[in-house]
């Protein structure tokens, strides 16, 4: 069995599985079935009217999610956003195998098809489908959208649950995106909240990525929960593109956490892009590096003593570095709290110090506490 490819005279490109009659001369192909469309590897640009997309990640992978704009896979999407959603294959052309054997790639659930086995299945189910299509999904239709030239200031964080709270520790959770938006330096917040996912829109005349028509980079919990922790740990980093489609290339999981330089395109699925350097790569190092004040802190010094609040109410964080902040000041750097208490204004600010039960917290600590409270 084998698969070929033919455009229609739409300019799609059909998937349709074939056998070798050999027992004829020439050879001829018998028993086609249709299995499906490709996607394009990037939307059409020159559409007249907005695509629709949306942005579906999953955890415990080691690859980047990436935005579907199919208007045949959108309509699959079972809500306008979820989790644990099984979600319809999104496949693209990725080359050939090391046999020669034609390959694809699945962007939805980051998995090649192109074997035997994947073709034998696909005759019997009528549809071409990877061997992950069963794996559950986080997903958001038409995610929000944040223009940065549109705003003063932006800072984005990855939002995870508190170290420690008035009622022990917290339940456990999936982490988000938080987002602060001011319209003015300094002034008030116009958004401060957390989101499930968004698209970052920035100006691609600062040439961050080698493909110039990227003017946009999507930000889901996992890839700024590893973003986090790379820039905690100081580990090596950087923004490789793909040397075939030209899109930025995306570690998760352990690809994120342990440098390396063979990077396996997340939107194409070919394997032949090298870094110079080990490193992990994400699309939000040059997007984080672009501001001079991103990598600054202030330590700062106030002190907050927990136990002069009888019967408060509090959470606490250790402070993380934003994904993204365009602020022209430093960062705060300490531990969080947000604490009321009757008689008493409410309390949302970042200490020094902190003490609670006569004992000095410890930011480091304090983090590890949120990671274990954290569900990846």
């Amino acid at each position: 069995m084998e698969v070929e490819r033919i455009a229609d005279a739409s300019g799609r490109v059909a998937m349709w599985a074939y056998e070798w009659d050999i027992t004829q001369s020439p050879a001829a192909k018998v028993n086609r079935q249709f299995l499906g469309y490709e996607q394009p590897i990037r939307p059409d640009q020159t559409a007249a009217h907005e695509v629709r997309e949306a942005i579906c990640w999953s955890y415990g992978r080691t690859l980047g999610n990436i935005a579907v704009f199919s208007e045949e896979l959108l309509g699959s999407f079972p809500a306008q956003k979820g989790d644990d959603a099984i979600l319809a294959c999104d496949i693209v052309e990725a080359g050939k195998m090391r046999n020669g054997a034609k390959r694809w790639w699945c962007r939805t659930h980051q998995k090649h098809w192109g074997t035997k086995g994947d073709i034998a299945a696909a005759r019997r189910s009528g549809v071409a489908r990877c061997s992950n299509h069963l794996q559950p999904m986080s997903y958001v239709i038409n995610p929000p959208h944040i223009r940065m030239e549109e705003h003063a200031e932006v800072g984005i964080w990855c939002s995870l649950p508190p170290a420690l709270t008035s009622m022990g520790l917290p339940a456990r959770r999936r982490p988000k995106i938080h987002v602060h938006v001011r319209q003015q330096a300094g002034g008030d917040k116009v958004i401060d909240q957390d989101f499930e996912a968004l698209s970052l829109h920035y100006n691609p005349a600062g040439d961050l990525f080698a493909n110039n028509e990227i003017n946009k980079v999507h930000v889901t919990p996992p890839a700024a929960l590893e973003f986090v922790l790379a820039l905690e740990s100081g580990l090596e980093m950087g923004c490789i593109n793909c040397r075939d489609c030209g899109y930025p290339h995306l570690d998760l999981g352990d690809f994120a956490r342990t440098a390396h330089s063979k990077h396996l395109c997340g939107n194409c699925g070919r394997d032949n892009t090298w870094s110079k350097v080990a490193m992990a790569s994400t699309p939000l190092k040059p997007l984080h590096d672009q501001f001079s004040k991103a990598s600054q802190y202030d330590d700062v010094d106030k002190v907050l003593n927990i136990d002069e609040y009888p019967g408060a109410s509090f959470a606490l964080w250790a402070s993380t570095p934003a994904v993204l902040w365009t602020a022209n000041r430093a960062q705060e750097r300490g531990i969080h709290v947000h604490l009321r208490a009757d008689s008493h204004p409410p309390i949302d600010d970042t200490f020094g110090t902190v003490i609670y039960q006569g004992n000095e917290l410890d930011r480091s600590q304090l983090l590890e506490s949120m990671i274990a409270n954290t569900i990846i």
